[in-house]
């Protein structure tokens, strides 16, 4: 070998948080033999649900950071049983809730005081970071990854016989191929809710916050005279 030899890697690294905010996915989910009273359920029901949220409200110090919830939406279906006989007409209310938490002690208490509200479902929680400390691991697995794409490729170099390897190209993974497509992200999970104790009033384990990142690089390294 007289020239230099070419190697592409890919080099990836995670990074994990504990999280710093919770941000709960919840519905309200009522029925009703008519428009009028499912109605009057679900105001009764959102009611109680911006009495148990407001308190906690405070965008900067308070427990809860955000919150958010939609109009009611409503329908109605006439359902059929197991005999294939229609049924009277149900009616059905919906209302969706975001609200995020930064004192995870506060949400314990939430969710055990909004699981009284009549209609009150949990979807999800998700755990999360600021966007400071996401922005600032973000950096920290990117630059990680490059330095495990550089130690591999001179793994590669040594066992055959190369000096040291030089970047020529580093990009997005899948960035480096003929296609020129970059490798979707995984789609950030919902964590699984982990509820500890037997009591009224619940507490969590959360879910560490996982930040990834995965490059492909190519190298160049001359053969050792």
């Amino acid at each position: 070998m007289t020239g230099p030899v070419e190697i592409t890697v890919a080099g990836s690294f995670t990074a994990y948080q504990r999280p710093e905010r919770a941000v709960v996915r919840a519905t309200l989910a009522l029925e009703a033999d008519t428009a009028e009273r499912v109605h009057a359920r679900a105001a009764e029901s959102q009611r109680a649900v911006t009495a148990l949220v407001t308190p906690l409200h405070d965008a900067d110090r308070g427990p809860v950071t955000w919150w958010s919830s939609d109009q009611v939406r409503t329908w109605a279906q006439r359902p059929w049983n197991q005999d294939g006989v229609q049924l009277p007409l149900v009616h059905h209310a919906r209302v969706a809730y975001q609200v995020k938490f930064r004192d995870f002690a506060e949400l314990g208490r939430f969710l055990s005081a909004a699981g009284a509200v009549p209609g009150f479902v949990v979807d999800g929680i998700e755990w999360a970071l600021t966007v400071v400390r996401q922005d600032e691991l973000v950096g920290r697995v990117r630059a990680e990854a490059v330095r495990e794409a550089r130690e591999k490729a001179q793994t590669y170099a040594d066992a055959a016989g190369l000096g040291p390897v030089r970047l020529v190209a580093v990009a997005d993974a899948g960035m480096l191929g003929d296609g020129l497509h970059p490798t979707a992200p995984a789609p950030a999970g919902i964590a699984r809710m982990a509820a500890v104790g037997g009591g009224a009033e619940l507490s969590f384990a959360p879910q560490d916050v996982a930040v990834a990142a995965d490059v492909h690089a190519r190298f160049a390294a001359d053969p050792v005279s």
